[in-house]
């Protein structure tokens, strides 16, 4: 598919940048140099601004989490970053969590969970789960989760794990989040070759995951693979319209309203995988950023309907 008339020139400077710090053979690079070329990348789109919040760096269990918090927080959201749980850490998502924070008035507990290959499936979902209990243990409700890419598949599983549980969740907001397992939809096959996420990417991404065995049944590998979507929490899932994950966040809007739930897709025209970096500098990306704040705040206000 070619893109020139739905992506404006203010993205199209964001993709060309992102790209200048890859190369074409990234995921032939050993983990630690697609780590380091990741971080480098995020770290490019920073804006080193001061913050007028309280931030520390703690360990739950064995997790390294960081709090971002304002000085009358709203409720707390959990937030798990993206990175194909093979790269991203707390300093690659720092200041996207800085900027939530500050937008959505909402205390942001940013989650180090362990990547792949080292640490191979279920191990990011563990992780992510204990995380969630901590938080609902250590501060008041409101309580709500939300991740990009394979954070919003972490979000996602975890909520669909948490009604067993008397772990009461407000919300989840899930930002162009991988949901299911089926790479045969019409959005993989239309964006195969996207700005910056391809199918190949995310082929190679499920298989570091499983150690190239993908589970078609296990819904904290993939929400989507669930067969109950009863009694999840109010659900905002924001997808980019160039980007192969499309259909899976209207795909799983859709299961949850089928079930009786409160769900809200919005597809954001023009922007591509990952632009949460172009925040600052894409105004689409900026403005859904915006969005994205606004239905965290609205989550934990326990509003419906959005």
């Amino acid at each position: 598919m070619k893109y020139d008339s739905e992506i404006d020139q203010e993205t199209w400077a964001f993709i060309k940048r992102t790209q200048s710090f890859y190369s074409k053979e990234l995921l032939s690079y050993s983990i630690e140099q697609q780590r380091s070329e990741y971080n480098q990348m995020c770290h490019a789109f920073d804006n080193h601004k001061p913050y007028k919040l309280s931030i520390k760096s703690e360990k739950w269990d064995t997790i390294p989490v960081r709090i971002y918090e304002p000085k009358a927080p709203i409720g707390t959201l959990v937030y798990y970053h993206g990175g194909g749980f093979v790269v991203g850490d707390l300093e690659s998502h720092h200041e996207v969590c800085a900027d939530l924070t500050e937008k959505s008035q909402l205390r942001v507990v940013s989650v180090a969970y362990r990547l792949a290959p080292e640490h191979k499936h279920p191990a990011q979902f563990n992780d992510a789960f204990r995380a969630v209990q901590i938080a609902a243990k250590t501060f008041p409700e409101p309580l709500i989760v939300a991740g990009d890419s394979a954070g919003g598949t972490l979000a996602a599983s975890v909520c669909h794990n948490a009604r067993a549980t008397n772990i009461n969740l407000s919300g989840q907001v899930l930002i162009y989040p991988s949901l299911g397992t089926d790479m045969n939809t019409s959005s993989f096959m239309t964006h195969a070759n996207a700005p910056l996420l391809t199918t190949k990417d995310m082929l190679y991404y499920k298989q570091v995951r499983c150690e190239n065995h993908v589970p078609e049944d296990d819904p904290t590998f993939a929400p989507l693979n669930d067969k109950d979507f009863s009694n999840l929490p109010p659900t905002v899932v924001f997808t980019a319209s160039c980007d192969p994950l499309v259909d899976d966040g209207e795909k799983y809007c859709a299961k949850i309203i089928d079930a009786g739930g409160a769900a809200e897709w919005i597809n954001e025209v023009g922007l591509v995988h990952g632009y949460l970096r172009a925040r600052s500098s894409v105004i689409r990306a900026s403005n859904s950023f915006e969005r994205i704040a606004n239905a965290a705040a609205f989550l934990a206000k326990k509003k419906w309907p959005y």
